[in-house]
């Protein structure tokens, strides 16, 4: 299962993470993208991105993960993961993507 929170404060908007980000559990959240990665969902300059929550991440989550962060960029957002599970670091340097993912960590 995958759950999804949307927080928004003063500065920053926070999409809270939990569960399974699997190909097993994606379509819904896929489905719903438009209501938390449309300009107006995404009304602050500041976009968290908190995986603390999330228990297993497989190639078909790291893809859409991948998806969602490129659309908020498209939007001129600041975007930061929180909490990056190993799982998600680990996908990122199979596929060659590891600096671009540093980007949006502590990491970099």
């Amino acid at each position: 299962m995958l759950n999804w929170d949307l927080k928004k404060n003063d500065d920053k908007i926070a999409l809270l993470l939990s569960g399974e980000l699997s190909r097993n559990t994606l379509l819904p959240m896929w489905q719903q993208r438009d209501v938390f990665l449309s300009a107006n969902a995404l009304d602050k300059t500041v976009v968290e991105w908190d995986l603390s929550g999330i228990q297993h991440i497989d190639s078909a989550g790291f893809t859409a993960l991948c998806d969602f962060l490129r659309e908020c960029q498209k939007l001129n957002k600041t975007v930061r993961l929180v909490y990056p599970p190993k799982q998600l670091l680990t996908l990122a340097d199979l596929v060659g993507l590891s600096d671009w993912i540093a980007n949006f960590t502590d990491l970099n």
